[in-house]
Parts: C-alpha cells; structure tokens; sequence
C-alpha cells in the first residue's frame, strides 16, 4: 500500500493507494498511451482528462490530475529504482 499526500485548498490530504487502485490505474494509463495520449514522455491533456474520467467511474471516486499523476511519479520513480 502506498500513501501520497497532496495539498487541496491550502490543506494536505493524505490517499491510500491500495494494490486494486494501482493495478486500474496502471491499466486505464496503459490504454491511454496505447491510444496515443502520451506521445513522448508525459501524456497530454486530453489524456489526463481521460485517465481522470474512466478512474471515476471504475472506483466511484473522483481523484484530482495532481493526485493520479504524483501516483504515476511515484510509480515511475519506484519502477526505476
């Protein structure tokens, strides 16, 4: 399980991120780079506005862009390590 914290409005706030939210986020971003949305080294908008959306509606819960992407640094950094 990993925790990230993020600051929303001033105030930090902490989100677990357990192995069935890695595992659909790591899937929803595959796909989005399968369809092209992430055509150098980070994904353009419109695919950060997708991850978001179909993120949502997987886990009836809806995470900010800062949150998924420090999600996908944290990720990468582990990756690499």
């Amino acid at each position: 399980m990993s925790t990230l914290v993020v600051k929303v409005s001033g105030e930090k706030v902490k989100t677990w991120w357990d192995k069935r939210l890695t595992e659909i986020f790591c899937d929803i971003c595959i796909k989005e780079i399968l369809k092209g949305n992430r055509p150098g080294t980070h994904f353009i908008k419109d695919g950060w506005l997708k991850i978001m959306t179909n993120f949502e509606k997987q886990i009836g819960k809806a995470y900010s862009q800062r949150q998924l992407k420090n999600m996908w640094d944290a990720l990468k950094k582990e990756w690499k390590a």
